[in-house]
This record gives structure tokens, C-alpha cells and sequence, in this order.
């Protein structure tokens, strides 16, 4: 078995059509100025600009036709979740689309057609899995009891405050189920808004206790087992091309700085202390694109094999690590200034600092890695 795995990589003519056309709107609709109204909103994204994303058919992309999707993968989800992170256009279309997937992957496509629906049709929805912050924890505490009652709460659950579905996942009789509840079974005050250094994102507590789910709300079964590990990491994959578009637009941000600030009557580019480390950024950021969209390669509809298991953790652990050290490196360029809120730096490396955590930082992954490399386990 060769450690080198899988480098297969394709780059198709949809994904270089969507990534031109995602490019375009969100460099349109999420100037660095609109960026900064929606910090502290509620939703913290434009209404009307997730529904024009909905419009072209963003929200149904990986989804079947027969939920009026364009069944074209999480594959052409990627190019679309980077434009994003180059714009750091806030919308719940990562959550939306990871619930679409863990409602699919797990059995649920004629259950819940109606979900899959709803999600096609843009009304945002989430998973909700996380529990202590741990994403190497895959304990589960919130229980569902025998007369399908829940029991416990769920965190970080992104985009709650807007989401009208939630994907619980919970345990029955110690093995994992995922039930679907609407926002309207929520009991008033389940959803308690977390403050987040990312002010471009938004996550909650949610309280699922007291919360009846019928059968019909209900999935369980080996599928949910393989659909919950595939969950971890296709949300790897998607937070890694969300972080590789960031590091592109830190990377123009910074340079923009350095071609147009002076210090001892000579541009500040033109240091070669500020020369190499805003290389050493470029490379970082295209060695990160060639793993997300070789991840994305190897991303089917089927269950992930050990070559694309290898590949989002990979994706991931490098393309957070290239925008902690943009982010980080942009802060120090702009000097005292780049330190103020007035500053667009500190934009980035809050974003690096929350997509580091986001389905395990990069020692995490690289542990994992390590397992399935040297050990050859899984």
C-alpha cells in the first residue's frame, strides 16, 4: 500500500464555470464595506443575497434532482464555498449544505424529501453535533428515550438563529440516531447566541430537552454511523475552501498595503523582510488549493474511502495553517494599525483563529493522518 495514497486531481469545465461566477457575485454583492454592516446583525449576512444565491442554485447544488437539486456533489460546492471565503461573505450555505448531505447520506432521501426540499429551496437548515468543543469527542450525550423524547444540548451549532430545521444528532440505547426537528418545536430561549471572534460568523447553544420526534423524524441505523464520520469530514473539506479564498483575499489586502506605504522615503514592498514572507503566503495558498480540489476530487455520493479520508484531512489541516500565518503575518505588515478593529487585517486572522477549530485544527488532523499513514488504520 503506497503512504502517497491517492493524487488524483480534476478540475472540471462546471467547477471553473461556477468559480468564475461565484467570483463575480460575491466580489459584487460582499465588498469589504458591506462585509463590515452585517458584524453586528443578527443574521449576520444579507437576506437578499442568500436568496440570489438560492436563485442560481446554490443551496440545492449537491443535492438529487428528485428534491430539486442539481445532483452535481459536493465537488461543485467547493469553488462556490471559496468565492465565499475570498469575499468573507457570511451566508448559512455551508451548514445548509452540510445538513443536506448527513440527511442524504444517511437514508433519509425519501424520508425526508420534504427536508431536502425545503434545503433546494433555500430555507436554512443545520447540523447539530457538536457537544464540548472537542472535535475528536464522538461521545454523544444528548439521549432520545424509548417514547422519542429528547434529552441535552448541542454547541456551536452554526447558523442557529436563522436555521428552520435542525439535524440532531443524539444516542438511543447508546447508538447514534439523527432526528429532525423544526424550529417551531424549539421551547422559547433553547437558543442561546454564542459570541464568536469570527463576528462574520454565528453559532449557538440549543437546547433540544422536552423535544418529541416520531418516527418520521427519525434515522438510525449503520448508515448514520458512516454518514456522521463522512459528515466530519466533508465539513473539513468545505471550511478548508472557505479558508483558501480567505488567504487569497488577506494575501491582495496585504499587498495592496505594501505597494502603497512608505517608510524611510522607500515603499515598504520593497523589503525584502516583507518580500519573502508574502511569497512564502502565495505558495502557501496554492499548495492549499491543490488539496482542497483534490479533496473535492475524491469526494463522491457514496461513502469515503481511506484515499478521501486522507485528502480532507490533509485539505484541512494545510489550509488553516496558510491563513493563520496570512492572517498573521497581514497583522504584523500593517504595524500598530493592523492591531486596531479599524483595521481589514484583523478580519482575517479572526477568521483563521475560528476556522482552525472548525471539525479539528490542524493537530488533529495531522494525528489522524499520522494513524492512517504509518499505522494504516482508519
Amino acid at each position: 500500500m503506497s503512504v502517497i495514497a491517492n493524487t488524483k486531481l480534476e478540475f472540471s469545465e462546471e467547477q471553473a464555470m461556477l468559480l468564475d461566477v461565484a467570483r463575480e457575485f460575491c466580489r459584487d454583492k460582499s465588498p469589504i464595506a458591506a462585509v463590515r454592516e452585517e458584524l453586528e446583525t443578527d443574521a449576520g449576512f444579507d437576506r437578499a443575497v442568500w436568496d440570489e444565491m438560492v436563485n442560481l442554485g446554490w443551496a440545492g447544488i449537491s443535492l438529487p434532482e428528485s428534491a430539486g437539486g442539481s445532483a452535481m456533489g459536493v465537488a461543485s460546492v467547493v469553488p462556490v464555498v471559496e468565492s465565499m471565503g475570498r469575499g468573507m461573505l457570511g451566508t448559512p450555505l455551508i451548514s445548509t449544505t452540510l445538513a443536506g448531505q448527513l440527511a442524504v447520506r444517511a437514508g433519509g432521501e425519501e424520508r425526508w424529501g420534504e427536508l431536502l426540499s425545503d434545503i433546494a429551496a433555500g430555507v436554512p437548515a443545520t447540523v447539530a453535533m457538536l457537544e464540548n468543543a472537542d472535535w475528536g469527542d464522538e461521545n454523544i450525550s444528548v439521549v432520545l428515550s424509548a417514547d422519542g423524547v429528547l434529552s441535552g444540548s448541542k454547541d456551536f451549532v452554526s447558523d442557529a438563529g436563522v436555521s428552520q430545521h435542525f439535524l440532531v444528532v443524539a444516542q438511543r440505547d447508546g447508538q447514534p440516531v439523527v432526528a429532525h426537528v423544526r424550529r417551531d418545536q424549539l421551547a422559547d430561549g433553547a437558543i442561546t447566541e454564542h459570541t464568536l471572534v469570527d463576528q462574520t460568523k454565528r453559532s449557538a447553544r440549543v437546547d433540544f430537552s422536552g423535544v418529541a420526534v416520531n418516527a418520521e423524524q427519525l434515522l438510525s441505523g449503520d448508515a448514520v454511523s458512516s454518514a456522521l464520520r463522512d459528515l466530519r469530514l466533508i465539513g473539513a473539506l468545505l471550511v478548508a475552501a472557505e479558508a483558501a479564498g480567505t488567504a487569497a483575499a488577506c494575501l491582495d489586502t496585504t499587498v495592496e498595503y505594501l505597494k502603497t506605504r512608505k517608510q524611510f522615503g522607500k515603499l515598504i514592498g520593497s523589503y525584502q523582510a516583507l518580500k519573502h514572507p508574502s511569497v512564502d503566503i502565495l505558495c502557501d495558498m496554492d499548495s492549499t488549493r491543490s488539496f482542497v480540489y483534490h479533496a473535492a476530487t475524491l469526494v463522491g455520493d457514496g461513502p469515503l474511502d481511506r484515499d478521501a479520508e486522507i485528502a480532507c484531512r490533509m485539505a484541512k489541516a494545510q489550509a488553516t495553517q496558510a491563513l493563520l500565518y496570512a492572517g498573521d503575518r497581514s497583522v504584523q505588515f500593517h504595524g500598530g494599525m493592523g492591531f486596531t478593529y479599524e483595521c481589514d487585517a484583523q478580519l482575517y486572522i479572526r477568521r483563521a483563529q475560528w476556522s482552525q477549530q472548525q471539525f479539528g485544527d490542524a493537530q488533529h488532523h495531522r494525528k489522524r493522518l499520522a494513524a492512517l499513514l504509518l499505522d494504516g488504520e482508519t
